[in-house]
């Protein structure tokens, strides 16, 4: 990759790796709908400023706002909701093990659909590694589960909906990379997110009764974080990426996760920095250059 394209990497990385402690916090007034919903009306407000700054004409093609809509719902509404879903039974850790099968996912789909991005022996060693040091990362608070009061199956349910929001962020951005070609990062961004984040406020009218909007200052905080610099901004570079470097290795963004994490809980929480994480983190870190220098 190029030096731009290693910048927009880490830059994605941190911003949606360090997400999770933003949610964490607004989760605690919020509900994971209302949460959605006001930070993609946040990634709204930003993408359409960054389209007034560049000018960026909308397409007038109706078909094109048709696709890009439908390409919303399943790159953004469903698969965060089904993220959302899935969490109320499973463990985070858990969880966050499920989304890193997703460049594994975008790999084997964007071998079946893209001449440019095909298994490769060192690629497939890569991600393989890379998945292993995601393990050892968490590893330590897999035995922290959390007391279940709900049934076997719906902790089942929850592993599955996980899953099936990693395939849905794969199949995405294949599917971005081969059919939405010379449309700006501002366009595949904006117009998908109109739809979802008009689906979600009206989920959230029909879940809450009555829709009480949050009132603590640092949940309005992690929202202006998350839409602003967590959705907008992330989204501009995430498509970016796609049509530079493919979907295989923009997807293993998902692997950056956990080590920002990490640097996060050490740096704020005085948590421990111990053998087990620094050989997930060295791990995690060699995939990502391997698979990002192998052709």
């Amino acid at each position: 990759m190029k030096l731009k394209d290693w910048l927009a990497f880490v830059v994605l990385g941190t911003l949606w790796g360090s997400s999770f402690m933003w949610i964490k916090i607004a989760v605690q007034e919020i509900s994971p709908v209302m949460l959605v919903a006001i930070r993609l009306s946040f990634a709204i407000i930003t993408l359409v400023g960054a389209a007034v700054i560049a000018r960026q004409n909308m397409p007038k093609q109706r078909h094109l706002w048709i696709m890009l809509t439908v390409f919303g719902f399943f790159n953004v509404c469903l698969p965060y909701l089904l993220i959302s879903w899935g969490q109320q039974y499973i463990d985070s850790a858990v969880a966050a093990i499920l989304n890193s099968t997703t460049p594994l996912f975008a790999m084997l789909i964007a071998h079946r659909f893209l001449d440019d991005d095909r298994i490769t022996i060192p690629r497939l060693i890569g991600l393989i590694v890379g998945f292993i040091g995601i393990i050892i990362l968490i590893s330590r608070d897999l035995g922290r589960s959390n007391e279940y009061t709900t049934s076997v199956h719906l902790i089942v349910l929850g592993q599955l909906a996980v899953l099936a929001a990693s395939l849905l962020y794969a199949g995405s951005a294949v599917y971005a990379r081969g059919n939405l070609k010379g449309l700006s990062p501002i366009v595949q961004g904006l117009i998908p997110l109109l739809g979802s984040t008009a689906l979600l406020w009206a989920l959230v009218g029909i879940s809450e009764s009555p829709v009480t909007l949050p009132e603590i200052p640092i949940t309005w905080i992690s929202l202006a974080w998350l839409g602003i610099l967590g959705s907008g901004i992330a989204f501009l570079l995430y498509f970016y990426l796609i049509h530079s470097v493919g979907p295989t290795r923009t997807t293993l963004v998902t692997y950056v996760f956990p080590l920002v994490g990490i640097a996060l809980g050490v740096i704020f929480l005085n948590e421990s920095l111990d053998l087990r994480l620094a050989l997930g983190a060295l791990l995690v870190l060699g995939s990502i250059v391997v698979v990002n220098s192998s052709k």
